[in-house]
């Protein structure tokens, strides 16, 4: 859905996408606009799919997840069940928390986090080697993290 924008609409995402819990008011003051406007544009922005939603912005280190594995997993071969039964399983494992059908050498990238590296031996032998079809598992883990996948950049909006 095309939607008439501006440099205002860009300034409301950037600001929503780095503090959520920014009130009316205040997204009104960063922008030059009254509330009432600042609230409509807000609403006319979330209507159009440009904001996908609000969320908390949690610290996996604090929540105990040590261990950042990026997992390459290439199946057996491509059918329609075949792959929705791989899908399935996968959205199962709640140590899952990126997952993308890719191409090149492998089928399926999953971003998972563990505890430790125990934890993520166990999690690699009881589910992600017998996830249905999977022929080839290599994991790639994260040494150091650099830039989240948090913010967007936001480039000029259709008009």
């Amino acid at each position: 859905m095309r939607i008439e924008s501006d440099d205002t609409d860009r300034r409301l995402l950037a600001a929503l996408q780095q503090n959520a819990r920014l009130t009316t008011g205040e997204l009104a003051q960063m922008t030059g606009l009254s509330q009432s406007p600042c609230w409509r544009r807000i609403k006319r922005l979330e209507e159009s799919g440009l904001i996908d939603g609000y969320h908390a912005r949690l610290n996996r280190r604090a929540l105990g997840y040590g261990v950042v594995a990026f997992v390459s997993i290439s199946i057996d071969f491509q059918t329609e069940a075949r792959s929705s039964e791989f899908v399935e399983a996968v959205l199962a494992i709640p140590q899952v928390v990126m997952f993308h059908g890719i191409t090149g050498n492998a089928d399926f990238l999953l971003m998972v986090v563990a505890e430790d590296l125990d934890a993520y031996s166990e999690l690699l032998t009881t589910r992600l080697h017998r996830l249905p079809g999977a022929r080839q598992v290599q994991s790639s883990f994260s040494l150091q993290e650099f830039r989240r996948f948090d913010d967007l950049p936001i480039p000029a909006l259709p008009a």
